[in-house]
């Protein structure tokens, strides 16, 4: 069994970051500032919701699990709201905040059920943008040293804790319908969100007319090792009425990116499980 630790990194974000901090393009490093702006309030939306559902687990080890989930998170939230701090002294703006506050106020209106298979759908996009990070190192390559240690430590975490929030849907009767028809409407809802902010931060940057930031886009959505080209697969898995998480096999480059960087992170504590 391998244990699943909460780690804390070792970070000189708050000294700040060049504002084109991946490569020097435009696009990119605002797709990446996109993420981030979200990943504070989606964080703490995944741990109320997996939270909500532990009372139905009856097994000890799912039960350690989840609180080293909720611990992985909430270390997330944390490095990502001084990220995002950075991000305004930039000038950047969180456009699209009241509507993701208006689609968390929303789920509070719907059942244990609805919001776990939504955490659900949201961690097997982060696990598979966390499994692209890690299989190809390109994608960050030309990053500041603290930009590309924050999001492959990020990486790790979310590729070590993918299986989570479907092994507590499941451990509360989870079934198929209602964990396809969430991941639907977490694609199209996703999408867009990132999308908008996407092109406000270009807009913002002074680099939302500029042929350049586009065409690097396309190579990176649509190129060969690109995101899109990356993702398809591993988006249409979710539609296999016996789909688990675990069915891409990371584990390797997880133990060695913890191996190699072992001296940027401190551990805070660990749980007995294997859940990568």
């Amino acid at each position: 069994m391998k244990a699943m630790a909460v780690r804390q990194l070792q970070s000189d974000i708050d000294h700040g970051f060049p504002r084109h901090w991946l490569g020097g393009d435009a696009f990119r490093t605002q797709f990446f500032n996109a993420l981030s702006m979200t990943f504070p309030l989606g964080e703490q939306f995944f741990i109320d919701s997996v939270r909500a559902a532990l009372p139905a687990v009856r097994e000890p080890a799912l039960q350690a699990v989840v609180q080293a989930f909720v611990g992985q998170e909430a270390s997330h939230r944390q490095m990502h709201v001084r990220y995002n701090r950075q991000l305004e002294v930039q000038g950047l703006h969180f456009f699209i905040e009241p509507f993701l506050r208006w689609q968390l106020w929303l789920s509070r209106h719907l059942s244990v059920m609805s919001n776990l298979a939504m955490t659900m759908a949201y961690e097997h996009f982060t696990a598979i943008f966390a499994d692209g990070i890690l299989r190809r190192p390109h994608w960050l390559a030309d990053a500041s040293p603290s930009m590309q240690l924050l999001w492959t430590w990020h990486a790790v975490e979310e590729a070590e804790h993918k299986a989570v929030a479907f092994d507590v849907y499941r451990a509360n009767g989870g079934g198929y319908v209602r964990r396809l028809a969430w991941f639907l409407y977490v694609s199209i809802v996703f999408a867009l969100d990132i999308g908008m902010q996407t092109t406000n931060n270009l807009y913002r940057d002074g680099q939302l007319f500029k042929l350049r930031s586009w065409r690097c886009g396309i190579g990176y959505l649509l190129g060969s090792g690109g995101l899109l080209r990356h993702a398809w697969r591993p988006w249409l898995s979710y539609f296999h009425w016996r789909f688990t998480p675990r069915w891409r096999d990371n584990r390797e480059l997880i133990a060695a990116w913890l191996s190699a960087h072992r001296t940027d992170y401190r551990e805070l504590r660990a749980a007995l499980a294997d859940y990568s």
